[in-house]
């Protein structure tokens, strides 16, 4: 039986997915220049290094650039010739690879600066559409995803045009939009009967650079959010009945704040901190990403790289992408559909920034996250009986603790002696 013979679902009333009337948890990657910037033998060795690892969904866009503009967008580009027929053949095959692996290919038709750029323009789009929607209707892997690093603004007539073509013509394949930094697809298409889900992207900055100045400030009502990507899952939950994922939060090895090469790199505990938040506030899944394998950084540096340390082949091999399908298991191993964020169950109250403590549980399992691994107590009194375990986002190990005795359990810190000091409670 195909792992794609039932078609992917929003799960009615609820802010998931399924498939086969069974959850589906998106643990996806950006591998924004897969058709761009390698070659098929490559490709086959990326996508079975991710479907290994658990992921699920590959989000990759279809043109990056074009031959006539090279220079469109900022990071190196090896193949433009978007025209050519042998170019879309190849795409064709790296995303029939992908099947064979179990994966999803999350389809950007443009990046963003193209439509910025008239070069995806109201005269061109429904054709273009018309043409992608055509070529794989018969594709049982692909996700919709339009937009592409870009505020719609002015631009919004594009998209419906393509989403609507998508929807008449591709009926079984779900639609979304990435958005630019620190927005959601939600500013704009919160009313759109023709998105399926919702997709933020939080960005790469750290609190203190929430407001640079720089060329991609925003202004909207989530551009002071800064790392806690929580904040977009609370606002869409709360204005939508739509699934919603953070579909670039900061990369591992990626500058904070992307240009100045004088400051750190976000790394391995970084994303997993992304991860855990939104998905413990109640997010559908998650995405990840790498510096060097979202551009498949080959040693060229004419361009923008973000500070990028090595080559794509060894960032395959980064600790936080293989901590992602941890987190996947961990859902997956309980009832994840019927739980929410649970806040009020913090003895304390909340706590704000890398203090907080990510409280996700529902009537037969509580988990709680927490980044700097300090103590912190829960109101258990629901859960008596119930077995405890300490498990660390950095090894998937748990480790038993007992089981629930009282009305409360008063977690003490466990010293890790590195920096993964980040935790998980869980109680099932």
């Amino acid at each position: 039986m195909s792992e794609f013979e039932y078609p992917l679902e929003v799960v009615k009333d609820k802010h998931y997915f399924s498939k086969n009337g069974k959850p589906f948890f998106w643990l996806g990657d950006t591998a924004w220049l897969i058709f761009a910037n390698i070659n098929e033998d490559d490709a086959a060795v990326y996508l079975k290094n991710r479907s290994e690892k658990g992921f699920n969904v590959i989000q990759a866009v279809l043109i990056y650039a074009t031959e006539g503009l090279r220079d469109i967008n900022k990071m190196p580009t090896l193949r433009c010739d978007v025209e050519n027929e042998d170019y879309w053949k190849h795409c064709d095959r790296v995303i029939k690879k992908a099947e064979e692996l179990g994966l999803y290919m999350a389809l950007l038709p443009a990046w963003g600066s193209l439509v910025k750029n008239d070069v995806l323009t109201r005269e061109n789009a429904e054709k273009y559409a018309e043409f992608l929607a055509d070529r794989y209707a018969d594709y049982k892997n692909i996700i919709w995803i339009l937009g592409g690093d870009i505020k719609p603004d002015g631009y919004e007539d594009i998209y419906e045009k393509m989403a609507l073509i998508f929807k008449k013509k591709n009926p079984d394949k779900l639609i979304g939009f990435h958005p630019f930094g620190r927005c959601s697809s939600s500013l704009w298409f919160n009313d759109a009967k023709w998105l399926d889900f919702n997709m933020f992207q939080s960005g790469h900055r750290r609190y203190d650079q929430c407001q640079m100045g720089a060329w991609d400030d925003t202004s909207n009502i989530m551009s002071l959010n800064g790392e806690d990507n929580w904040k977009y899952v609370d606002h869409d939950l709360a204005n939508s009945n739509r699934p919603t994922i953070d579909g670039e939060p900061s990369y591992e090895w990626i500058l904070q704040g992307l240009h100045d090469d004088t400051q750190p790199y976000w790394v391995a505990k970084d994303v997993r901190r992304y991860a855990y938040w939104s998905v413990f506030a109640g997010a559908a899944g998650h995405t990840y990403g790498d510096n060097a394998i979202m551009m498949f950084f080959n040693g060229n540096k004419d361009g923008v790289v973000y500070g990028v340390k090595e080559d794509w082949k060894a960032s395959l091999h980064h600790a936080g992408s293989g901590q992602m399908g941890y987190l996947k298991n961990l859902m997956l191993s309980v009832d994840f559909q019927s739980g929410e964020k649970r806040d009020d169950l913090i003895v304390g109250g909340q706590r704000e920034k890398y203090e907080r403590i990510a409280l996700f549980a529902g009537d037969e399992f509580l988990m709680a996250y927490n980044f700097l691994g300090k103590g912190f107590s829960i109101n258990v009194k629901d859960y008596p009986g119930k077995e405890i375990w300490l498990f660390r986002p950095a090894t998937g190990i748990y480790s038993y603790i007992g089981k629930v005795t009282d009305d409360t359990y008063d977690y003490r810190e466990v010293p890790s002696y590195n920096e993964d000091a980040d935790v998980v409670i869980v109680i099932k």
